[in-house]
């Protein structure tokens, strides 16, 4: 399995001192998915995939734009680049994710939405 993310329960004992044994196994339904690494570009490439239910979700695999929320209202502002992450070699390789400062025409933005599942960047004007 690729990823698997499910949480364990809350307790990690029984009351004996008797270690609690997972009662079902590994789920398909509980594997992640792949890592879509958004870069800054000159154009945008959007991909559709199938989630579940049938529904078409949209991954952003390169970006042009974000649309920046300041006091005076939404604009739309080209990303020139990346200026801080959670992980370093995310700004060596221009890689967007949600909580990253970018560098725009309007000054530094704060990524507010999860990029690679929303198909489209939103942020907040940092002062």
């Amino acid at each position: 399995m690729d990823q698997y993310h499910k949480p364990s329960g809350k307790k990690v004992s029984a009351g004996t001192g008797g270690r609690k044994r997972r009662f079902n196994d590994k789920r398909l339904c509980h594997v992640g998915g792949v890592f879509t690494a958004t870069k800054v570009s000159a154009t945008d490439l959007r991909r559709e995939r199938r989630k579940r239910g049938g529904t078409i979700g949209l991954k952003l695999k390169k970006a042009v734009s974000i649309n920046v929320v300041s006091k005076t209202g939404v604009k739309k502002a080209k990303i020139s680049k990346v200026l801080q992450s959670h992980n370093p070699e995310f700004v060596r390789m221009n890689i967007i994710t949600k909580g990253t400062v970018v560098e725009t025409e309007l000054g530094k933005v704060r990524v507010t939405n999860r990029v690679g599942q929303d198909g489209i960047i939103n942020g907040v004007l940092i002062q």
